[in-house]
């Protein structure tokens, strides 16, 4: 059927039975597509008949569709303009994994990182009073979506502002949606109808102008309020000024369908309480919906993924923080909503009472683990380093400013692949390396983190660690235990200096075997990036006439510019300094390969640029 209409104009024509043959139908894309490429396979599953009702019910061309994330998107993709290159959904030069403008007219707003939703279709609707525009504004939220406190800013000034705008909660957890039942379905749909719609402006218009009117409309409020409250989980959302409806069965066309014609009809702010399943309509993602919220490539058969060999820097760290709380009773583990990605599956079983996972809320994460720092425990908070830019201002205030001992486990430092701009960790070094007080350090591969890990444990004061996504490397130069703030010296003599930033070491050592041979060239794993050894990094520098720096983070603010800093401020500057890193610019999904060559940071393009600037000197 899909390729036999026009998306996303004929789904309106559609009735239940065909939407329905349509839905299956856009599940298999979107298993087939995920089996190949990766991506949010449970959370997209689970919004496809809510997709399509929110298409048949509005105009995504001139209302505004605003999905929180972005990852619950993929039958909206599909069903709109995208369908014949969703086989490119995360791979180089496709579709992105997430919503974007850029990418398509019926995108309304750019997301990835979580809770934005709310406030975002808030201020286009605001932008329609000021600009005289006609269109309804849908923003789509996931209860998860709910444990960041800026979803609850953005629904404070919806209630306050008394827009007509709709929300729709897409509740996969039950985590508020206990009072689920026909009752109270059927009395919320009974409440939004047209007949009680009018019925509800009739009475207030009589109250208004009745002797004590306003006392009776304060009791006839209570009562509705309280009849609804008994049997509906809403009362949270009428409390701040929205018209709950709901709870909704999410794979219900008919009653999605009636719901959203309802929330259509309202005068002010309305939330829409939808339960769907998580992974429906592939067993292996119902029964595991944690496992396929985010996947890659995977038999769509048995649902196990294609495995690919090696041990990441996420499993070393997972497997190393359980040995260290196993002998150092006052480790605590702390997460936001990252368990599984952070490797802290293991930790939580086995420590239960000394690992808390708080939900999206990266800013109380900080400040708990302030909390729990200045009591006397050792925490350590491991959060992607796109996450973590999102308590920027706890770290400084809370943690730095005091300069207590939490240690931050930054994943996914550098370049992501194909989840994109969004999740790319290209800051981190930048925005921490300004903060007083803080220890930064870039392990190149198992042992360095292992050591680090350990040595963390015996500061007194803030700690980063920042490691990739993805394998870990092994090289076979001598072993040089981690000794605090120390570069590893690989070879000191040499007029050329190459000195490599953290795990793009693995680039690094290709240019540094592929040039010695022919080139006198220096090579240092730089390990710590603050504080640095400024002692032994000016002694190796004396007599280099090069020295090319190479780090996987934005060259403004980082390591690159640091030693720059260094040389200039000690009259050391080489004849030539090359800083190789990410350019000012956000950098697109794709392979990691193919991205470092588009970013200059590959091995080659470091190499040759060290070759031609070094036959102009010499």
């Amino acid at each position: 059927m899909i390729d036999d209409i026009k998306l996303p104009n004929d789904i309106k024509n559609l009735n239940y039975n065909e939407l329905e043959v349509l839905a299956q139908e856009v599940r298999d894309i979107i298993i087939n597509t995920c089996a190949k490429n990766g991506g949010h396979l449970a959370p997209s599953l689970g919004v496809v008949e809510l997709t399509l009702s929110i298409l048949k019910n509005f105009d995504p061309l001139i209302d505004r569709i605003v999905w929180d994330v972005g990852h619950q998107s993929y039958a909206y993709k599909i069903l709109t303009d995208r369908k014949d290159r969703f086989h490119t959904l995360r791979q180089f030069k496709g579709i992105s994994g997430f919503n974007k403008p850029a990418e398509s007219k019926y995108d309304a707003f750019g997301v990835g990182h979580t809770s934005t939703s709310v406030s975002a279709g808030l201020g286009m609707r605001v932008a329609n009073d000021i600009l005289n525009l006609n269109r309804k504004i849908v923003a789509i939220i996931g209860d998860g979506a709910l444990t960041a406190g800026l979803a609850f800013e953005g629904l404070n000034n919806l209630g306050h502002l008394d827009k007509d705008m709709i929300v729709i909660l897409n509740d996969n957890e039950m985590s508020i949606s206990k009072n689920v039942g026909a009752i109270s379905s059927y009395l919320s749909r009974a409440m939004t109808g047209e007949f009680y719609t009018h019925f509800r402006k009739d009475v207030q218009s009589i109250l208004e102008h009745a002797p004590l009117g306003d006392k009776l409309l304060k009791v006839a409020k209570k009562f509705e309020e309280g009849l609804k409250g008994f049997f509906t989980p809403g009362i949270l959302f009428e409390e701040l000024g929205l018209k709950y409806i709901g709870p909704i069965d999410g794979h219900n066309l008919k009653e999605l369908d009636k719901a959203l014609h309802n929330a259509k009809i309202q005068d002010g702010p309305t939330l829409v309480h939808v339960i769907t399943k998580k992974g429906k309509g592939y067993k292996p993602a119902e029964e595991n919906p944690e496992k396929f919220h985010g996947i890659s490539s995977f038999d769509i058969k048995t649902g196990k993924p294609i495995k690919f060999s090696g041990k990441t820097f996420t499993e070393v760290f997972g497997e190393k923080i359980i040995e260290m709380a196993e002998k150092h009773k006052d480790i605590v583990a702390i997460t936001a909503a990252m368990k599984p990605g952070t490797g802290l599956t293991k930790f939580a079983e086995k420590f239960p009472d000394r690992f808390f996972d708080v939900g999206i809320a990266e800013q109380h994460a900080v400040t708990f683990a302030a909390g729990l720092a200045i009591s006397g425990c050792k925490p350590y908070v491991a959060i992607y380093s796109t996450f973590l830019q999102r308590a920027y201002d706890q770290i400084i205030h809370d943690v730095a400013l005091q300069n207590l001992p939490v240690t931050f486990c930054i994943d996914r430092g550098g370049l992501v692949g194909a989840d994109g701009p969004t999740h790319h960790g290209a800051f981190d070094i930048s925005y921490l390396r300004t903060i007083p007080n803080i220890h930064i350090m870039l392990p190149k591969d198992e042992i360095e983190l292992k050591e680090m890990l350990e040595l963390s444990y015996q500061i007194d004061a803030p700690v980063a660690i920042r490691y990739p996504r993805g394998n870990i490397k092994e090289y076979e130069y001598p072993y040089e235990k981690v000794e605090p703030f120390k570069p590893q010296i690989i070879n000191d003599k040499g007029e050329i200096l190459l000195i490599s930033a953290g795990h793009i070491f693995d680039e690094a050592s290709i240019v540094y075997e592929e040039l010695k041979s022919d080139y006198n060239i220096a090579f240092i794993n730089l390990r710590f990036v603050k504080p640095i050894n400024k002692d032994i990094i000016l002694e190796i520098c004396k007599g280099k006439k090069l020295v090319a720096v190479v780090e996987e983070n934005a060259k403004f603010g980082g390591v690159g510019e640091y030693i720059l800093s260094i040389l200039a401020e000690n009259n050391l500057l080489p004849n030539n300094f090359l800083s190789f890193g990410l350019p000012d610019k956000f950098i697109e999904h794709g392979s990691i390969t193919e991205l470092r060559k588009i970013a200059g940071i590959d091995s080659e393009t470091i190499k040759n640029k060290i070759i031609s600037e070094w036959q102009k000197i010499d």
